[in-house]
């Protein structure tokens, strides 16, 4: 006899489902593609007798996706992709609706691994990805649990550079369709999401105005770009640090001082690291910021300021409010960091605006059922979202606006197709 998802699931306190259902049902108010979307997969039930397992954070909005494609006749197990985004209540909740969870807030580097293990030891034969834990587990140490894998959704662009090293050595062994690339993703997720969601997270840890201050953002990707816009709308002077010199260019076209790092680093009031990539602030950037720098990290893992290096030059470490470590060095500066160096959106906040996660989660839906249909023709590799799934949730979302858009006529049609001058 197969245990219950309440029997099979590890979540810290299943007394809090109240509270969990609340903010679902608040997410789920404001979601209205993924609505729809749950609507169609009620009816076409694309993934009956199929397991899912996800690795997203695990709040109120990854709730609703995994309701979803619950709805669509999967058996869903869900597991957090960042120590410090689970939500306890939204866990409970999940389990009261019949999903499993291995999941809890702030684990143990050691617990926090076995809960993506657990997950994988469902068998899944789809999964959706978040910085690509589980595809490197399945990749590296449970190998034996490949076999009936048939592909699945990439979150972000972390998981998306990991995979393409599997896929460029010839190591992937199924499908993965890159979220995280198509348009409905970065042009507002990465863009609209994080440069909302990073302040959010930023102002009601540390309480202090931004207004009049220097803010340096370490990247101008899509999310650098929203940090960067919306810093600008809170009234703060704002520097980019780059390595692309086309980007550069880019950020100072768009109003913004561009330096190296290392001279950023002395004028800085509120650091934000955005870049993917490790150690993008260091020991050599710590030994000329200002007394009180605010560092924080909206890359996917807590690798971007380092912590070590910083470590080793303080002579003392404390927590001094909930999420703010200061670290005073040994000249007696004082070097603040949010959220252990973690996502600082998520570790500090609740992540992007539903409104907006409503289109990323639409897409991951729409490709975990894209790769199902498609996973033998697509073969083992990284392939970008359909195009047409990309502007469908684009309609999907005008339309809950009450916006429409025009339409070329046939004449307009052969015209931009004919080569002929007219």
């Amino acid at each position: 006899m197969s245990l219950s998802a309440k029997e099979r699931s590890i979540i810290a306190d299943p007394s809090l489902a109240k509270d969990g259902h609340l903010k679902i049902d608040w997410v789920r108010a404001h979601m209205p593609v993924l609505n729809r979307i749950r609507d169609r997969f009620e009816k076409e039930q694309p993934f009956k007798g199929l397991k899912v397992a996800i690795s997203l954070h695990l709040e109120a909005k990854t709730a609703y996706l995994a309701k979803v494609v619950q709805a669509g006749g999967a058996d869903v197990t869900i597991t957090g992709s960042n120590p410090l985004s689970t939500q306890d209540d939204v866990c409970a909740a999940l389990v009261e609706d019949g999903i499993t969870v291995f999941a809890k807030y702030n684990p143990s580097p050691e617990e926090y691994k076995q809960l993506l293990i657990h997950t994988l030891e469902t068998k899944p034969d789809l999964i959706i990805d978040d910085g690509g834990d589980l595809v490197t587990i399945l990749h590296s140490e449970r190998q034996d649990l490949l076999a009936g894998v048939r592909g699945g959704a990439e979150e972000t662009t972390t998981g998306i550079l990991r995979l393409k090293a599997l896929e460029k050595e010839g190591q992937l062994k199924f499908p993965m369709v890159a979220v995280n690339d198509a348009f409905c993703k970065y042009l507002f997720d990465n863009r609209y999401g994080t440069g909302q969601s990073v302040w959010d997270g930023i102002n009601r840890t540390t309480n202090l105005v931004v207004a009049g201050k220097t803010v340096v953002v370490v990247g101008y990707g899509w999310c650098g770009k929203g940090v960067a816009m919306r810093a600008k709308g809170l009234g703060a002077n704002v520097i980019v640090t780059e390595i692309d010199a086309i980007k550069a260019v880019e950020a100072y076209m768009d109003g913004f001082a561009v330096m190296p790092m290392v001279e950023a680093a002395k004028v800085g009031d509120y650091f934000v690291t955005v870049t993917g990539n490790r150690d993008v602030i260091r020991g050599e950037h710590y030994e000329v910021m200002k007394d009180g720098a605010i560092l924080s990290n909206a890359g996917h893992f807590d690798v971007e300021v380092n912590k070590p290096e910083l470590e080793a030059l303080s002579k003392s470490k404390r927590t001094v409010r909930r999420n703010i470590e200061e670290y005073e060095l040994k000249d007696g500066r004082k070097v603040y960091v949010l959220a252990e160096g973690r996502l600082v959106n998520l570790a500090a906040g609740d992540g992007h605006p539903a409104e907006i996660m409503d289109m990323t989660f639409a897409l991951q839906a729409m490709s975990l059922k894209y790769v199902n249909d498609q996973y033998k023709a697509i073969g083992n590799k990284v392939v970008n979202v359909p195009y047409e799934l990309d502007e469908e949730v684009a309609r999907f979302k005008l339309e809950s606006l009450g916006i429409g858009i025009d339409s070329l006529s046939d004449e307009q049609k052969a015209y931009l197709d004919s080569w002929v001058e007219h």
